[in-house]
């Protein structure tokens, strides 16, 4: 019998918890597995938990944070990730196909399936699904920042944003010798297919390739946004002829002035110059047995 730690953060994507675990405790097989429940009560808390708790599997209850959090303390560990999807995008779970509905990502964890998936790095701190810089980086500095929460006050800050956001001179330098110089509206760097909620940014991005895909955004008419936005959510971004697309292992990304920056959504200040690499299958995370194929 294996043991499985669920981290729960209780306030991920604004929503209660309690049915999300009754379903949990009611259909997780106890002849597979020993479970613990443990509520997270700080940031941060989740990485420790997970890298310290005496557990084979450790499952993320929460969003793409917590998820990147439980993911972060599990790495070089040899424990196994779950997760249980319940925040506003849930950018990774989606990707490997794990369902929103708890009883069917419970199946996900009794079905057993373990896949090896690819960790990257942006000058050395770890993420799994996307990283970058530029607009969407600022607006979520700006959010984190705020009083105000919620998607109204979300959408305000991009509109005001995005009004003054002329774009920012980049670098971009492959680990092959290609390079490129221009300006960018942002600059995703992509380990899985999409930022969250299907919108897929990356759509050619897989989790077992060994490569990064770095999306660059060119400067747009604010007239061409609901074109943009059509296409993110068909999974046709790069058919735009803003959209720049370049695979490798590796790069070095560069840019004039300091500022935003993001891991799996978490915004933070930073400089001018970052190191992106791609961990082939550095993390065992449990994904359904009809998806082993399609990560």
């Amino acid at each position: 019998m294996k043991r499985v730690c669920f981290l729960v953060n209780p306030i991920s994507g604004g929503k209660d918890k309690s049915g999300i675990l009754a379903a949990v405790r009611k259909h997780l097989d106890g002849s597979l597995y020993s479970a613990e429940f443990v509520q997270t009560e700080r940031a941060g808390q989740a990485e420790e938990l997970a890298r310290t708790c005496q557990a084979d599997i450790v499952v993320a209850v929460g969003g793409d944070g917590t998820v990147s959090e439980v993911a972060r303390g599990l790495l070089g560990t040899g424990k196994t990730l779950g997760i249980i999807p319940c925040g506003s995008g849930d950018g990774l779970a989606l990707h490997l196909g794990i369902s929103r509905n708890p009883v069917k990502a419970v199946q996900t964890l009794n079905e057993g399936c373990v896949a090896p998936i690819d960790a990257a790095t942006l000058n050395g701190r770890p993420f799994f699904c996307t990283a970058g810089m530029g607009l969407d980086a600022q607006v979520s500095l700006d959010f984190a920042r705020s009083t105000q929460r919620g998607l109204a006050r979300y959408i305000s800050l991009a509109w005001e944003e995005w009004k003054h956001h002329p774009g920012e001179e980049y670098t971009i330098r492959g680990a092959d010798g290609e390079s490129w110089s221009g300006k960018a509206v942002f600059i995703t760097v992509a380990n899985a297919n999409q930022w969250g909620n299907q919108a897929r940014i990356a759509p050619m991005a897989s989790l077992q390739d060994g490569l990064l895909d770095v999306i660059v955004v060119r400067p747009f008419h604010t007239l061409e946004i609901p074109d943009m936005a059509a296409r993110l959510m068909a999974g046709q971004a790069t058919t735009s002829r803003h959209i720049l697309h370049f695979s490798g292992p590796a790069f070095q990304i560069g840019r004039k002035q300091g500022g935003a920056v993001h891991c799996d959504g978490d915004p933070f200040e930073a400089g001018t110059e970052f190191t992106l690499q791609v961990h082939p299958g550095a993390l065992p995370v449990l994904v359904p047995q009809s998806h082993l194929r399609k990560i």
